[in-house]
């Protein structure tokens, strides 16, 4: 039997049976990600990755993102993450700036759900760098 496990997919905008498999599916060419753990949605094939280097190892990093959205993450991080490694602000400090700006309780980025999300969080981030 198969391991599922209702997951948010951005490309489908549902919650969806995901599938859990491994980097050997998910990225043939990289051998070094071939034991690393991820769930992938069969509907639209985007996948997410997980925690592997904690206790519960399949826990997924977030919702599945789609390409874009990977991207735009990424693109997050290039500037958020100076910020909090430079000493200006703590990492629970600056992710808590975040989820005050965004009106919700906690703020991760592996949460972010679509383009429009991520450009409000991107601009976010770019005021507080700016202010900092």
């Amino acid at each position: 039997m198969t391991d599922t496990r209702s997951i948010f997919c951005c490309g489908c905008q549902a919650e969806v049976p995901a599938r859990l498999t491994d980097g050997r599916e998910i990225y043939p060419h990289r051998a070094d990600l071939a034991p690393l753990p991820f769930w992938k949605c069969d509907a639209c094939k985007n996948f997410v990755g997980c925690h592997h280097k904690t206790k519960n190892r399949t826990n997924p990093l977030g919702c599945i993102p789609t390409r874009e959205i990977k991207a735009a993450r990424q693109h997050i991080h290039q500037i958020l993450d100076p910020i909090w490694k430079s000493g200006r602000y703590g990492r629970r400090e600056l992710y808590s700036m975040i989820a005050h700006v965004l009106g919700v309780a906690e703020y991760h980025t592996a949460e972010i759900r679509s383009v429009d999300e991520a450009r409000r969080v991107y601009r976010i981030v770019k005021d507080i760098g700016s202010a900092a």
